[in-house]
């Protein structure tokens, strides 16, 4: 195992393209506003000059000049802003792709209206694949319920219909794919999942929540050939769009097609941003096995191996084609209608009767073998925890491993964190986890948020101030396609105004300030993912990686930040997305 984690962690490798590996360009930006996110206080700066993809002077636009020498491209921002490469923290670029090519559900407003758009996604899905619809919310339909096998069977009789909520923890499958997955009667729900049965008996209706839907996606079929490129491409354009120049898949292979998909991506060179893959819990082995042929093939040359770590010290990270194997995801909870709570909700779900706190989905045996299995190694752990029973299991996963093995720079991430008491909050700090905050959520839902669980705990969901006077870096994540859209803006919009859709505002106390936001996308980011040294400040050395923006989000009105529009896109001194 040491020796697996050597190779991944220490190998040199060709993980640019050939285009990138002799990008002699040179560049100074000037004139704008410069901020380098560098401290806990905004610095301006005139100038910044790039040089081979790499920053190598951040001041004055005369020595930026000097130090750029002849032939230096002048880039002239005209007041606009510029600030390092966004950071994804929680995302699925891989699941998003696939997303694009399947039918669009949100805003739906009846299972009328779901059957409608399904029988549109019929022409536009090749005969091998299923039919897929995604994004659809319960509770903003008529009947506050998914569709049943049988109304799916509208949609077809031969051919696999399968639609998921937009987040991704619940949905409905019809007949036929009842019958391949293989769910009946006599089937018993599996740990941390629900198989929903017919009114008055134990014949399943359709609808399978979290680990019961896991079940049937592992069945699904590959993605191949132009619609694996499409997958990739169109997604990480996407991310760039938004100034995006790290991107994340937090769940690989959690679809059976992941591996072969990120394979074909790195075989062509596709991305133009970097992607990050944390492995789903249970596909861990798959994915270290299928890394090293992968490694081993485009392992550099000891004679070019110096040269390579000059121009990126990022690349003994592990980076292959832009593509690197980071971690491992454990769900430890589910979504707002079934998040892991200490204290019962205070209103239930639709369909719920009795005392509810939700529910976990792993035993603590699983978790623990996995701090005692990763600890100590690079390879990091994420953890899906929405409520404080959740986030209980996971703190006390790490205390125990803090015991056995010593104190570790692991950086845990406790992706969502949603509520958190704050005596965990403390103990959080104590074993150097870090916070990832779905705060789109706040807008979307923080109104049926009040209801679930009352005004009380709400307001202390996503806790940004509380994390800011306990000193623990955060992230602000999109979860893309759970939010609906991988835009970085409307993130640090939430989490400085929590306001929900009706105008209330849901923690006053917790808001913070724009110039937090924008760390906890920039530089807090590049500290969760362990690239702090390449990435996240516009800072000599560091790679470049930046964004310009239409407007400065530290000189606008709080409430229009996340209208603020991304100019473009720059990776490494490369533009990889420019606004037309």
């Amino acid at each position: 195992m040491k020796k697996l984690f050597s190779i991944l962690g220490l190998v040199f490798i060709y993980s640019l393209s050939i285009a990138q590996q002799t990008n002699n360009s040179l560049a100074v930006y000037y004139n704008g506003d410069i901020i380098t996110m560098k401290g806990n206080t905004p610095q301006y700066v005139k100038a910044v000059a790039v040089s081979k993809g790499k920053i190598i002077y951040v001041g004055t636009k005369e020595e930026a000049l000097i130090r750029a020498g002849k032939g230096a491209a002048m880039i002239d921002l005209k007041g606009k802003t510029l600030l390092p490469g966004f950071i994804d923290t929680h995302g699925h670029l891989i699941n998003y792709g696939k997303n694009l090519t399947w039918a669009g559900l949100r805003g739906v407003t009846s299972v009328d209206d779901v059957i409608s758009r399904m029988k549109v996604q019929i022409k536009n899905t090749p005969a091998d694949q299923w039919i897929i619809g995604f994004g659809y919310n319960k509770n903003g339909m008529a009947e506050k319920r998914p569709p049943s096998a049988e109304e799916l069977d509208m949609v077809s009789k031969d051919r696999p219909v399968l639609i998921m909520d937009a987040s991704g923890h619940a949905g409905s499958i019809n007949s036929v794919l009842m019958k391949i997955v293989g769910y009946t009667a006599e089937t018993q729900d599996p740990l941390g999942g629900v198989i929903v049965r017919k009114p008055n008996s134990k014949e399943p209706l359709g609808p399978v929540d979290e680990t019961a839907l896991n079940q049937v996606l592992l069945l699904q079929p590959a993605a191949t050939g132009e619609l694996a490129d499409r997958v990739m491409k169109g997604a990480a354009d996407l991310w760039a769009q938004y100034g995006q120049t790290t991107a994340m898949e937090c769940g690989f292979g959690r679809n059976p097609d992941d591996i072969s998909i990120v394979e074909n991506a790195i075989e062509k060179k596709l991305l133009k941003i970097d992607l990050l893959l944390y492995a789903k819990e249970s596909e861990t082995d798959h994915a270290l096995n299928a890394a090293m042929p992968i490694v081993a093939k485009y392992q550099a040359p000891d004679a070019v191996r110096t040269g390579l770590l000059t121009s990126r010290p990022d690349l003994n990270k592990g980076y292959i084609n832009r593509v690197k194997l980071a971690g491992v995801k454990y769900w430890l909870d589910g979504d707002l209608n079934s998040m892991w709570m200490s204290q019962p909700y205070t209103n239930n779900p639709p369909g719920v009767t009795g005392a509810f706190s939700g529910y976990g989905q792993i035993p603590d045996s699983v978790l623990n073998a996995g701090f005692d299995r990763f600890w100590k190694t690079n390879f990091q752990i994420n953890m899906h925890v929405n409520g404080d029973a959740g986030a209980e299991q996971a703190l006390v996963a790490a205390e125990n491993a803090t015991k056995k093995y010593g104190k570790s720079d692991h950086r845990p991430v406790f992706i969502h964190a949603t509520y958190l008491r704050p005596d965990q909050i403390k103990r959080l700090k104590a074993i150097g986890g870090i916070p990832s905050f779905l705060i789109a959520s706040l807008p979307a839902a923080g109104d049926i948020a009040i209801y679930f669980f009352g005004k009380q705990r709400t307001d202390h969901f996503a806790a940004g101030n509380s994390m800011v006077k306990a000193g623990i870096k955060f992230t602000l994540s999109h979860d893309a396609p759970v939010s609906g859209t991988p835009a970085i803006l409307p993130l640090v919009w939430a989490a400085v105004n929590r306001t929900t859709s009706s105008g209330a505002i849901a923690g006053e106390e917790e808001r913070i300030t724009p110039y937090q936001g924008l760390l906890a996308v920039t530089n807090y980011a590049a500290y969760q993912i362990k690239e702090e040294k390449t990435k996240g400040s516009l800072e000599v050395g560091k790679l470049a990686d930046m964004v310009i923006l239409d407007k400065n989000p530290l000189k606008v009105l709080p409430s229009t930040i996340k209208d603020i529009e991304v100019l473009e896109t720059i990776k490494e001194g490369v533009s990889v997305y420019k606004k037309k």
